[in-house]
């Protein structure tokens, strides 16, 4: 039976969205659990200090790389397909990831990072699918319940982290082999979704506008920018964060908490984010997220005692969650269904390449970056600043331009 793309009391969005949240859950679990360890893995394995962070760009990298074959996945075959497709590799990247950790190889952990990075892609389309089914009054919200599930996600993945990493004698290896097991876990869920298989266009229906044509849309070019900028920084500053904490003399425990925290501040506000848009409008939350990451970059600067970290932390995950769902909610209004699969791989594409980006630079800042941990925190950190002005500037332009235009 075919379903409509939009239900007036949106039974079938609220069904959608509930599984998505479990998704979100238990397969987004694995992402906190790479980014706590990533970088402490890869540290012991590369001989240059300076490439630690570099299994983390890898898995960003393969992210940007398979978003649009992803998305065009989706267009063709649905959501769960491709959603399926992520899960697979991401269960064969970690056992890779796994087998070069056993076998103390950095080249073939990297290549496991980058595999997955094609589920870390797919993960990102869980806020897009949320919003297929719903109406327009409960689109923001739908985006902003399925983005909390990652509360969840946070502490299972501490959880994960704290339970596995020693778990066997080779470091981090039981991490691996946990996260294979929560992506054939979670694969289950996407048979139960019921979001219909977009229609093939007929002959004569619209295309649409070209990717180029879309980029030239003032809102869409602002919250494409202000997507990645939040994303990118985040990240940035995210991939650091467990080198710093270790290097500043506290314990990988002590990391993985501040981590936790973090993701928990990504998160938690995703339960009020969606009304807040609708209270607020989607541009004011927007710019209040690129004004908390200036905050979270300030505080990072003041010191690098524990609580400092925490502060930090809690402060770029608030900013990431207002700047990023605020960005994602107003894509998703400027663009219509004929567009979806061409602009919403475009975004994926630019908001990872931005990430890889930032989680290479990061360990080059971070260890590469003066003599000591403390200099190379300060430098990721001050790194963030061009970046936020470029973001708020776009979007002051497009607030500022004539409604009309």
């Amino acid at each position: 039976m075919e379903l409509s793309m939009t239900t007036p009391d949106d039974r079938t969005a609220k069904r959608n969205v509930a599984i998505l949240v479990l998704a979100q859950a238990i397969l987004g679990a694995q992402m906190p659990m790479i980014f706590t360890i990533g970088g402490l893995a890869g540290q012991s394995l590369a001989t240059n200090a300076c490439f630690a962070t570099l299994p983390i760009s890898l898995i960003v990298a393969g992210s940007m790389i398979s978003a649009t074959p992803i998305s065009a996945i989706m267009q063709r075959w649905g959501r769960a397909t491709g959603f399926l497709v992520g899960t697979t590799f991401g269960a064969v990247g970690a056992a890779i990831g796994a087998y070069g950790l056993y076998l103390g190889s950095f080249p073939l952990f990297l290549l496991g990072s980058f595999l997955t990075g094609t589920y870390m892609s797919a993960h990102g389309f869980y806020r897009f699918a949320a919003a297929d089914t719903a109406s327009d009054a409960f689109r923001p919200k739908a985006i902003s319940y399925v983005m909390a599930g990652g509360l969840l996600a946070a502490i299972l993945g501490k959880h994960l982290v704290v339970e596995t990493s020693e778990a066997f004698v080779v470091p981090f290896m039981g991490t691996y082999m946990a996260i294979i097991v929560l992506n054939l876990v979670g694969s289950v869920l996407f048979f139960f979704l019921k979001i219909p298989r977009p229609e093939r266009p007929k002959a004569d229906a619209p295309k649409g506008r070209s990717r180029a044509e879309l980029l030239r849309d003032p809102v869409i070019l602002t919250a494409v920018i202000c997507a990645v900028v939040s994303y990118a920084l985040m990240n940035l500053v995210m991939t650091s964060t467990p080198l710093a904490v270790v290097g500043c003399g506290f314990s990988q425990e002590s990391a993985a908490n501040v981590v936790m925290s973090h993701v928990l501040a990504m998160y938690i506000p995703s339960f009020f984010t969606g009304h807040l848009i609708a209270r607020f409008g989607v541009r004011r939350i927007v710019a209040a997220g690129l004004v908390i990451l200036a905050g979270a970059g300030l505080v990072a600067l003041q010191g690098v005692e524990i609580e400092n970290f925490y502060l930090a932390l809690i402060l770029l995950g608030l900013g990431w969650n207002f700047g990023f769902i605020g960005a994602t909610a107003m894509l998703a209004e400027a663009h219509d269904a004929s567009e979806r699969g061409r602009m919403q791989g475009l975004n994926d594409f630019l908001v990872f390449g931005g990430v890889t980006m930032a989680s290479v630079a990061s360990g080059g800042l971070m260890n590469c970056s003066g003599g000591s941990p403390v200099e190379g925190w300060s430098a990721v950190n001050m790194a963030m600043a061009p970046f936020l002005a470029l973001a708020g500037g776009t979007l002051i332009w497009m607030m500022m331009r004539p409604k009309a235009a």
